[in-house]
Parts: structure tokens; C-alpha cells; sequence
């Protein structure tokens, strides 16, 4: 019986896992689609950055 619940929390990790890893790329994608458009639609004035650091 043990073995059988380890494996079985071993897979609910994985996919708990597998499905953080998912959500960290889509949001990983959405930051890097911002970067982009904040590099090309920055002001032409001034230091050129569109960021404060």
C-alpha cells in the first residue's frame, strides 16, 4: 500500500510541477512581449529609455 501512495504522490508532484513550469513560460512570454514593445515604442527625446533603472 505504500508504495502505491508514494507513486501516486510522486505523479500528483510531477504534474503539480509540469503545470507551475507551463504558467512560468506563459508568463515569461507575456514579459518579454512587453520588454519588446516598451524597446520600440520609446521615446525618441531625453536618455531613451522608457525604464527608470
Amino acid at each position: 500500500m505504500v508504495p502505491l501512495l508514494l507513486v501516486l504522490l510522486l505523479a500528483l508532484i510531477l504534474f503539480a510541477a509540469g503545470f507551475a513550469l507551463k504558467i512560468l513560460w506563459w508568463i515569461a512570454i507575456v514579459v518579454l512581449v512587453l520588454w519588446l514593445i516598451g524597446f520600440v515604442a520609446r521615446p525618441k527625446r531625453g536618455s531613451g529609455r522608457w525604464y527608470r533603472w
